[in-house]
């Protein structure tokens, strides 16, 4: 078990999940993860702070997903930092960092 690349996050889905088949028969499952903080400013209040992730996740995993996790779901996830970039329409170069989920745990009622 590596330490080096972990990632543990804890939060609410912000859209259903979308599924791709690949030709090899691999599932891969794809979906905004909110995480919130929350800190006091300088005048007292209370202010939330929400990021957004891009979860992906294969296989099995995937399966998980698409069976049971919908949007606004609560879930903890353990995986992984992945950083990949693509070239737009307009040839501009772009980059993108997801979390491959390797475990998730669903939260919250049924």
């Amino acid at each position: 078990m590596s330490l080096r690349n972990k990632v543990t996050l804890v939060g609410y889905t912000g859209k259903e999940v979308e599924t791709m088949n690949f030709d090899n028969g691999t599932l891969k499952a794809s979906v905004s993860l909110a995480t919130s903080d929350y800190y006091t400013n300088a005048k007292g209040e209370k202010v939330e702070e929400t990021q957004w992730h891009s979860l992906m996740a294969f296989g099995k995993t995937a399966e998980i997903f698409q069976k049971y996790v919908t949007k606004g779901k609560e879930i903890a996830v353990e995986g992984k930092l992945t950083y990949r970039s693509y070239d737009d329409k307009d040839g501009v170069k772009r980059y993108i960092t997801e979390i491959r989920v390797d475990e998730i745990l669903l939260l919250g009622s049924k």
